[in-house]
């Protein structure tokens, strides 16, 4: 009956699924190829990828519609309710049964799965973000070895944990009925959410393997940063190795490390007691290279591999890439309230960055690649910090080391989000399992900057009226079991587990949108310009001391659009377009805000490019309100980076890697300097923000003209840039400003440059609202050349032309510059090209503008 299996399974280990050697050296074996499912009762068996999940295999063999496309959500859902089982057949031969162990790894089950190897159940796994490491040698056999895991519905499953209950947890996210995710430890967005799609998955969502080993296995291995200054680093090799044999042996336990062409050895005898030992080496490295934050220098890495030598053969080893840096929160109460920033290598840190939320609501889509790309992304838009929300999942090991690569610092939550959760012991159990496998797993990472409890409950708690929906019972309950999970549970494992880490029992700590006077205690989510429906200079008053949320929607493209929708569907209140809008507001408060600041067009196409601007100068002048007001506010995090499918939503960058307007706005407001004006009162001020770590000398440079490149006057303003925070440099009556010209007609260009002429920031000021501007219809020219498989776009205006959009129809297609404005006689370059190096041949080029719309 498996006999297809076993043929798949030989053709994947021609194709290199096996590697190590048997000169004492762990040998692994990954269990990639030969997979098959059935839903349970059906009996029929059909190729399977693994890792994987059952809604991908079911698209892959056509049983199931593309679930992104039009209202497919909806034809589903059928497979959340179904139980599923996946095989393969694997063959062991006598050389790998003879050594001394054998291990099967799985290093994610999604969620509820019985594992059965030759007839022996293994495993009955509950937790969806713990790796499983099973002893296996008993069960193995030589040759044919069967492997079968039942996959029950994570639905179904704990459908009597919420009728025994008897109420609905405050999981409004989760669209359905019977709310169940909270009985889960699975990705919480999975059940869907105001941005996400409802795909509750099943299947083997990260790699398998089976490893042969002998004597001894290094079960952890952590590099613990007692102490790191510029002059040395304090450091601990802390490993577990576990003797597998019943006899004390002998063993040299070696550390390797390097940097920068630099090798050096530190090793010591030990005794190996059967089963677990607890190993420690000090070592000290003197001028260390520092791990700078992206902006502020090299993020540099020390290559370490610890390695067990037993009897002269090497027997296990571990390699960490490891950057040398102190990261400390400072939270404390000051004449304000209580600050809220990173100190990075004993420097204050403003944090640039933004929310992730999971890649793809088909998890195993998310390439390193796809992981690889994203950093860069963030790298290129000048952020320095990456919120990991607490509705997703704890990201791949591919995430955290491009984290560190780039110099970008990860604020990691626990997988909690916006409703209570049970704390019965089983629950607990759970939940310890799986802080402690992630804690362990990504405790390395010099990018790892903080733990946070959860996102929103305790805020849910006090304000969203979950103490008048339920009894005092259930609510005294839910709030004892938010101080065992988040005050006690988690904390005593992180001291335990990561002890120079940070942890918070919850973002947002204390404050509240809506409740002003909590703004001065540590961080804040702001949504007054979503759900208060708030314009966005509100921004400019409502000042945190850290900003870890604030957003505003915009449509994806037209052509992200069109992969789940037809042209009949072009509409704003279109049945696939609300199915793409998760947010019961959406739609109406983007054209309501759009009308403040934007003439609102008619046709579909263009409110789907005026949204993008209005997102992006929207998002923008929050992100430049934050910086301005350093010290006192200390970050800047705007909701979201990224979309998990094609959907209307808080993104800055779409599912295909399209870049938003909100990007580009992104990545000029988080420049390392720059020039910002502002209207205060009756005053236009101008004021200068620099990340750089030393002071410099400074010329600021007005020019007052009007859209057709009259100018009416100039002039200097002489100061010093200050190094780190944010400075008011000039003030002057707005209207002086103008002198008497039209602010309809009216732009202030502001050139700043230090004093060898080169320039640190390029913006422009403008007296009046786009609606309210008399932009010129004309005065656009462009050419297109191909070169080198790149598109290169050369535009000129001879006036203003204001949000200039190039658009093409290839997914993922990188802009050297978009979204921008170009003041008369200005010329500028677009690079595009494309990500996998494919070469851009008759590029469809469309160009829009504000202006063409005004």
């Amino acid at each position: 009956m498996w006999k297809r299996s076993i043929m798949a399974w030989v053709c994947g280990l021609t194709a290199a699924s096996v590697w190590g050697a048997a000169d004492g050296k762990p040998q692994t074996v990954a269990l990639t190829q030969g997979w098959e499912f059935s839903k349970e009762g059906a009996e029929e068996w059909l190729p399977a990828q693994v890792p994987g999940t059952v809604h991908q295999d079911l698209m892959n063999q056509g049983k199931l519609e593309n679930p992104f496309f039009g209202m497919n959500e909806e034809k589903v859902q059928w497979v959340e309710k179904e139980n599923w089982l996946y095989r393969t057949v694997f063959q062991v031969d006598s050389a790998q049964l003879a050594r001394g162990a054998a291990e099967l790894r799985f290093e994610g089950l999604d969620t509820y799965a019985d594992v059965y190897l030759n007839g022996s159940l293994l495993l009955k796994s509950d937790n969806m973000f713990v790796g499983y490491t099973l002893p296996v040698k008993p069960v193995l056999r030589k040759g044919e070895n069967r492997l079968m895991i039942r996959f029950r519905s994570a639905v179904n499953e704990t459908l009597p944990q919420w009728e025994s209950d008897g109420f609905n947890y405050p999981a409004d996210n989760d669209h359905a009925e019977k709310r169940v995710s909270v009985y889960s430890r699975k990705a919480p967005y999975s059940y869907g959410w105001d941005w996400g799609i409802r795909l509750v998955t099943s299947g083997i969502w990260r790699p398998v393997k089976l490893v042969f080993y002998d004597d001894a296995r290094i079960d952890d291995y952590y590099v613990r940063q007692q102490a790191i200054s510029e002059q040395e680093a304090r450091l601990e090799n802390q490993l577990e190795v576990t003797n597998v044999t019943d006899k004390e042996q002998q063993a040299v336990v070696r550390i390797d490390y390097s940097c920068k062409g630099v090798e050096k050895t530190l090793e010591q005898t030990v005794s190996l007691a059967p089963g677990k030992n607890r190993i420690c080496l000090p070592l000290v490295i003197d001028q260390p290279h520092l791990w700078m934050p992206n902006g502020w220098g090299e993020p540099a890495l020390y290559d370490f591999t610890a390695s067990v030598t037993v009897n002269g053969r090497e027997v296990a080893s571990q390699k960490e890439q490891i950057g040398l840096r102190s990261i400390r929160v400072v939270k404390e109460k000051d004449k304000d309230g209580e600050s809220f920033y990173f100190e990075v290598n004993g420097k204050p840190l403003f944090a640039k960055g933004s929310n992730m939320i999971p890649n793809d609501a088909l998890l195993p889509n998310v390439t390193a690649e796809r992981y690889a790309r994203l950093m860069e992304d963030v790298q290129r838009s000048n952020m320095n910090m990456i919120r990991v929300w607490g509705g997703g999942i704890y990201e791949d090991d591919k995430f955290y080391e491009e984290a560190d690569r780039h110099g970008i610092l990860v604020w990691q939550d626990f997988l909690f989000a916006c409703t209570t959760y049970p704390h019965d012991p089983t629950f607990l159990k759970r939940v310890a399992e799986e802080a402690a496998y992630n804690i362990k797993r990504l405790r390395n990472h010099a990018s790892l900057a903080m733990w946070c409890g959860n996102n929103e409950i305790y805020e849910g708690m006090r304000y969203w009226g979950w103490k008048e929906k339920y009894t005092p019972e259930i609510y005294a309950e839910m709030t004892r079991g938010y101080d065992v999970l988040f005050r006690q549970l988690l904390p005593s494992l992180v001291k335990e587990l990561d002890p120079d880490r940070f942890y918070m029992h919850g973002s947002p700590y204390e404050a509240n949108w809506g409740r002003p006077e909590s703004w001065k205690i540590a961080d804040s989510h702001n949504w007054g310009t979503w759900y208060g429906q708030k314009p966005f200079e509100s921004f400019d008053t409502e000042i945190p001391r850290f900003m870890s949320e604030y957003g505003f929607q915009a449509f994806p493209e037209m052509k992200t659009i069109r992969t789940f929708a037809e042209p009949k569907d072009y509409a704003l209140e279109s049945e696939v377009m609300n199915a793409h809008q998760k947010s019961t507001i959406g739609n109406f408060l983007i054209q309501k805000t759009m009308a403040l600041y934007y003439k609102v067009p008619q046709k579909f196409e263009d409110l789907v490019y005026v949204g993008l601007v209005l997102q992006g100068q929207g998002m923008r002048h929050g992100m430049e309100a934050h910086r301005r007001n350093r010290p006192y506010c200390m970050g800047s995090l705007a909701w979201q980076l990224n979309d998990s499918w094609p959907v209307v939503s808080w993104s800055s960058i779409d599912y295909y890697g399209n870049w938003k307007a909100m990007q580009y706005q992104t990545q000029r407001a988080f420049a390392p300097v720059l020039v910002d004006a502002i209207k205060e009162g009756e005053d236009l001020c101008y004021y200068l923000m620099s990340d750089k770590l030393t002071d410099e000398d400074v010329t600021l440079n007005l020019e007052l003209m009007d859209f057709d490149g009259k100018v009416y006057s100039k002039r200097k303003i002489d100061g010093k840039l200050p190094a780190n925070t944010s400075l008011l440099l000039a003030k002057e009556n707005w209207e002086q400003e103008l002198q008497g010209r039209p602010a309809a007609t009216s732009l202030m260009h502001m050139v700043l440059k230090n004093k060898r002429g080169e320039v640190l920031s390029d913006e422009i000021y403008y007296f009046a609202y786009a609606k309210d501007q008399q932009l010129p219809k004309e005065g656009l020219s462009y050419q297109v050349k191909e070169k080198n498989g790149k598109c290169e776009v050369t535009l000129k205006a001879r006036k203003l032309m204001r949000d200039i959009f190039l658009e093409i129809p290839e997914q993922g297609a990188r802009f050297s510059d978009n979204f921008f404005d170009l003041l008369p006689g200005q010329q500028k370059k677009v690079v595009i090209d494309l990500p996998d190096g494919r070469p851009l041949k008759d590029v469809q080029l469309t160009v829009h503008t504000i202006n063409a719309l005004n």
